[in-house]
Parts: C-alpha cells; structure tokens; sequence
C-alpha cells in the first residue's frame, strides 16, 4: 500500500466508520441476539409479535451459528410505524 492508503487497520477503520454512519441515517432500529437456537427461535416470534412486519418492516436481517450451536441474530425494524 501506499502511504496515501495507509495501513489495513487504517482502511478497516474508515470502511467501520461509513458503515456506522449509513446504519444511523437508513431510520432502521437494529438489535442482535446470542442465544441457542430455540431461545433464538422464540425471541424471533416474540419480536415479530410487537413489531409486526407490515406496520414496521422487521426482519431477521442476520444470522449464523456459532461454533458452540448458539445462533447469533440481528432483527431490524423502522423506529416508528407512522
């Protein structure tokens, strides 16, 4: 790399930062979760449930699972219904 570039870590943080930034601007609320798979399962619904999809868009906007079979989620929602 260029001293222009600078280091990896450099780009890494400017890359975190834009992406913060745009999360902030979208109007989407955004919550993740660690928790084995039924635990996941029932937080999941129970969301849904408060937030249903049609008032709020929710989605499960992320998930993988973990070396130790627990399942890590992000849920997104708009911040109002309105």
């Amino acid at each position: 790399m260029t001293s222009k570039e600078g280091t990896p870590h450099d780009l890494a943080v400017r890359i975190a930062g834009r992406r913060s930034r745009r999360r902030v601007a979208d109007g989407f609320v955004r919550q993740t979760f660690v928790q084995p798979r039924e635990a996941a399962r029932e937080t999941a619904r129970a969301f849904f449930g408060r937030y249903p999809k049609a008032a709020y868009m929710t989605e499960v906007e992320a998930w993988r699972e973990l070396p130790g079979g627990e399942i890590e989620f992000t849920m997104r929602r708009l911040s109002t219904a309105d």
